[in-house]
């Protein structure tokens, strides 16, 4: 059973924990993982009631605001979910240990590519106590032991947490390790655990990423930011429109996956904006805009955007409104502004959509649906580490595969060169 993970632990010694623990998990069969899994799925409804209240206790201690609360926050319905997200990795197929290619050399050496697990995984988080339980069991149905360092907001949530799941009979002493929030050194010390470590997941804001990318001495699988952008071409049909916009920016406003800017061809911008900007508006989303949408919306409260608002990342109920001459303007646009995460086109014009997928240069891209699913749930992949930006290894939402390296097995019957 692993044991819990008090602050008077010092971060080597976790890191040695989770090293020995990798061995150990990279060894069990699927079985073994989904009954660990199944487990843990049940632990976290069992102890409801203390998550809950180890929640309510860092709100109570927590100066967040707006969005970053709404993310610290846990509810009954968010256990539940969490728990379901669980038990949805354990019934998804084990990626460690297929074959991924295999061929007999003429000198009759057989050689075989197998997925591996990666070993020790770092992730550096934001407060989100969900973000523990779904990294916590990726890595383990990957075979893969994981470090986590969560924001400072969240501590006493993501304690309780790891302590329920290291509880659980027959996790390896180590497999979930948590290192203490309260100071940044642990931060150092996790992104220069080359040789212990064998991968650093960084979540959150561009300034942590950024620092964690640019100090690293671990390789880093890196998470983007969301200014996610929607275009109305010309052919839309507004009902459609109306239905993704405004599910795309309210339905969450504080994740990454929602949108934040929205474009209009100028053939139906006349028409579309003063529409959209007065449901917006209802909605309880405070707008910004060019020249030309104030100038089309007005009457209505859009203030100006500023140049570099068209590269923000708002994460509350706010969004920037811009005519555009066409698809090949929405898309020089978007690939010049967007953090390259999620963007959408809602059109009829098959032409315009292929053109769009195509040619915008991001994670994700849409035709005629919201921004929201932009999700390791939503995917398929029953939870995510993050949503990744870059373009070495994995793209968009990465979940178990991503969690993998391969290996050789070379079979001879006495062969030398």
């Amino acid at each position: 059973m692993a044991t819990t993970l008090a602050n008077t632990v010092s971060t080597q010694e976790k890191l040695l924990r989770a090293r020995a623990a990798s061995a150990k998990l990279a060894q069990l069969s699927t079985e073994e993982k989904n009954r660990l899994l199944l487990a843990i799925a049940d632990a976290v409804e069992a102890h409801e009631k203390d998550i809950l209240a180890a929640n309510r206790a860092d709100i109570e201690h927590s100066r967040l605001e707006g969005a970053m609360r709404d993310r610290l926050m846990l509810t009954p319905a968010r256990v539940k979910d969490t728990a379901r997200g669980v038990r949805d990795v354990a019934a998804l197929p084990d990626p460690i240990g297929e074959t991924l290619a295999e061929w007999t050399k003429e000198n009759g050496l057989r050689i075989r590519k197998v997925r591996v697990p990666l070993g020790v995984v770092g992730i550096i988080y934001e407060s989100r106590p969900n973000v523990t339980v779904d990294t916590a069991v990726l890595a383990l149905k990957t075979g893969n032991a994981i470090v986590l360092r969560g924001g400072k907001e969240a501590a006493r949530s993501n304690q309780r947490l790891v302590e329920i799941m290291a509880a659980v009979r027959g996790v390896p002493e180590g497999a979930i390790e948590l290192l203490d929030s309260s100071t940044r050194q642990t931060v150092h010390e996790l992104i220069k655990a080359r040789g212990l470590v064998d991968v650093i997941i960084p979540r959150g804001g561009a300034g942590l990423i950024t620092f964690v990318t640019e100090n690293s001495a671990v390789p880093v699988i890196e998470t983007g930011a969301g200014n996610c952008h929607i275009f109305v071409d010309a052919s839309a049909d507004f009902d459609m429109a109306d239905r993704i916009v405004i599910n795309a920016k309210t339905q969450r406003p504080s994740v990454c996956n929602a949108a934040e800017k929205l474009l209009v061809h100028e053939r139906v911008a006349s028409a579309y904006i003063p529409r959209i900007a007065k449901k917006l508006i209802d909605a309880g989303v405070e707008l910004h805009g060019d020249g030309k949408s104030r100038t089309l919306a007005a009457g209505l409260p859009v203030l100006p955007a500023t140049d570099q608002e068209w590269y923000e990342e708002y994460l509350r109920l706010c969004m920037a409104i811009a005519v555009v001459a066409d698809v090949n303007d929405a898309i020089a646009h978007i690939n010049k502004y967007s953090t390259r995460h999620s963007d959408s086109i809602v059109t009829g014009d098959e032409a315009n959509a292929r053109k769009f997928l195509r040619e915008v240069d991001s994670a994700a891209v849409y035709w005629n649906a919201s921004t929201r699913f932009t999700d390791g749930a939503e995917f398929g992949f029953g939870a995510e580490m993050g949503i990744s930006t870059q373009k070495l290894h994995c793209r968009g939402p990465f979940a178990l595969v991503e969690l993998t390296s391969s290996k050789y097995e070379i079979i001879g019957t006495g062969q030398v060169r």
